[in-house]
C-alpha cells in the first residue's frame, strides 16, 4: 500500500513508521529540522511495543515527488489544517482516502472543501508520543490504536485494503474498522477536551487532576459539556459517556499528559480554539450552555500563539 504521512511529529512518525516496518511503502512529508533529521539519521520510535530504527526513511517536503497515493495519514497540528490541506493535490488519485488524525472535530469539514468529502475517510487515534527531538519519537506506555472507517459507514475495498495494511503492523499498534466512524471521532474528542484542558490548565499530568476532587470534577464537567454539543448536533453518545471516560482515565499512568500540556511549556502554538474552543463555540450556535469549556478556553487564549505572542 502507498501512503503519504502529511506532516511528520509525533502521530505521523509513530504510525507511519510502524506501516514501514510492516513493509508498505510510506514517504514522509516534512520541513525544516524534522525533514532534515529524517534524511540524515532516519526515524527512531522508542517505545513498549518494541523501539524501531528506520533508515533509510523516504522524506520530502514536496508532495508532487510522490504522486497519487493509496491513504494519506493527515497529522498537522489543527491551525495549520488549511494550509496542508491546500498541499494534498498532487498526491489525490481516483481512490485515495486522507484521514485526518488531528484532534478536534472541524478538519474533515475542512478537508471536505479542500479535497472532496468522496476521499475523506473519519479517522481517531488514541496514543501518548511526544517528538523527543527531530527524529525521535518516544511512546509512553502499551495505547497504540486506530479507528477509522468510512463516513456513513457504508464498506468499501479501501477500508478493508487499509486494515489488512495495519493488521500487518500490528505489534506496533491495533486498529478496528468502525461502522460508524463519527461517533468515535466525538467519544475521542470529549475524552482530548478533557484531558487537554485539564492538564494544560493546571500545568499538571492526568494523576494530581484525578486526584484533587475540585479539578476531577472541573474535569468531567467539561468533558459532559462536550458531550452534551455532540448529542445536541445528531452524534449517538450516551448521555452517560463523560462519566464513562472519566472511569477511563481513571486507569491511564499517573505521569500521562497532553500534547497541549507539551506545548504550553515549550511556549509553542496551542490547540485550545479548536478543543475547548469549539465545544463553546458550538454551544453558542446550538444554545447548549458550556461554562466551564468557556472558562478553559478564556484562561488558556492568551498563551494560544506561543511564547513568543505574548506581550
Amino acid at each position: 500500500m502507498k501512503i503519504a504521512v502529511m506532516g511528520t511529529g509525533a502521530l505521523g512518525g509513530y504510525f507511519g513508521g510502524r506501516l514501514a516496518e510492516a513493509g508498505e511503502d510510506v514517504t514522509f512529508i516534512a520541513r525544516g529540522a524534522q525533514l532534515a533529521a529524517l534524511r540524515e539519521s532516519g526515524l527512531s520510535i522508542q517505545s513498549p511495543r518494541g523501539n524501531l530504527k528506520l533508515q533509510p526513511a523516504r522524506a520530502t517536503d514536496d508532495a508532487k515527488s510522490i504522486g497519487p497515493v493509496d491513504v494519506v495519514l493527515f497529522t498537522v497540528k489543527l491551525w495549520s489544517t488549511e494550509e496542508a490541506g491546500r498541499a494534498l493535490a498532487p498526491l489525490i488519485g481516483r481512490d485515495t482516502a486522507v484521514l485526518s488524525l488531528q484532534n478536534g472535530v472541524d478538519a474533515n469539514e475542512v478537508l471536505a472543501r479542500l479535497v472532496g468529502r468522496e476521499h475523506l475517510m473519519g479517522a481517531v487515534c488514541y496514543i501518548a508520543a511526544v517528538l523527543d527531538r527531530p527524529g525521535m519519537v518516544q511512546h509512553t506506555g502499551q495505547m497504540a490504536r486506530i479507528i477509522f472507517g468510512e463516513l456513513g459507514g457504508r464498506k468499501t475495498s479501501r477500508a478493508e485494503a487499509l486494515l489488512a495494511a495495519c493488521a500487518r503492523a500490528r505489534s506496533g499498534f491495533d486498529a478496528e474498522l468502525s461502522p460508524d466512524v463519527e461517533r468515535a471521532i466525538w467519544e475521542k474528542f470529549v475524552f482530548i477536551v478533557g484531558l487537554s484542558g485539564l492538564t494544560t490548565l493546571t500545568r499538571r499530568s492526568i494523576g494530581p487532576v484525578r486526584s484533587d476532587p475540585d479539578t476531577r470534577a472541573l474535569l468531567l464537567d467539561v468533558m459532559r459539556e462536550a458531550v452534551a454539543v455532540g448529542r445536541a448536533k445528531g452524534v449517538g453518545l450516551d448521555a452517560k459517556f463523560a462519566d464513562e471516560r472519566l472511569a477511563f482515565i481513571d486507569t491511564l499512568p499517573p505521569q500521562m499528559t497532553s500534547s497541549m500540556h507539551g506545548d504550553l511549556e515549550r511556549g509553542n502554538r496551542l490547540e485550545v480554539k479548536w478543543l475547548s474552543g469549539a465545544v463553546a463555540r458550538l454551544g453558542r450556535e446550538l444554545g447548549i450552555e458550556t461554562p466551564a469549556n468557556r472558562a478553559v478556553y478564556a484562561a488558556l487564549k492568551l498563551h494560544a500563539d506561543g511564547r513568543s505572542a505574548i506581550k
